[in-house]
């Protein structure tokens, strides 16, 4: 078998040669098979390549909306996805287009609500890892203190008198 030398694209053609015959045509048939089959799993391939990252994005949206927990006083047409300050700026330009009609006092207080629900839910998201830490800050305050070690003068309170 003997491969053509040319540059290799993706419409490189391979050449077929079998010593002391001539081509037959099974195997033309099946070369031409064979490449149909490439072309149409390319256009797959670059098909995916578009899609699959818009895709990809809204079941990340999906399933970060499905694991949030409901807080009272929400709303319920809010945008799922994750809150932070990227994401919400762009909710905040949709917000802010749909209230064109709107005065503009009006517009920048929905858009300060808007800002403090976005920081508020931060808050919230955050609390877990900030009670852990308080947790442990309390536990090594308890061990020093069972300790009954030497505290250096430089650490003691005065006593006012």
């Amino acid at each position: 078998m003997a491969l053509s030398n040319g540059p290799s694209t993706r419409d490189a053609h391979v050449d077929i040669r079998i010593s002391g015959s001539e081509p037959q045509p099974e195997l033309e048939d099946d070369l031409e098979k064979l490449e149909s089959d490439l072309h149409k799993m390319a256009q797959k391939i670059l098909e995916y390549r578009t899609t699959l990252p818009d895709q990809l994005k809204a079941t990340l949206v999906t399933v970060l909306s499905s694991q949030r927990p409901i807080l009272p006083g929400t709303e319920l047409d809010s945008d799922p996805g994750p809150s932070d300050e990227r994401c919400n700026s762009d909710s905040r330009q949709v917000e802010s287009i749909r209230d064109g009609s709107k005065a503009d006092g009006e517009q920048k207080n929905s858009e300060k609500i808007i800002l403090l629900k976005d920081k508020i839910s931060a808050n919230i998201a955050a609390m877990p890892l900030v009670l852990k830490r308080l947790r442990e800050c309390i536990s090594r305050m308890e061990k020093l203190d069972s300790c009954n070690g030497i505290i250096h003068p430089a650490f003691k309170r005065r006593k006012d008198s």
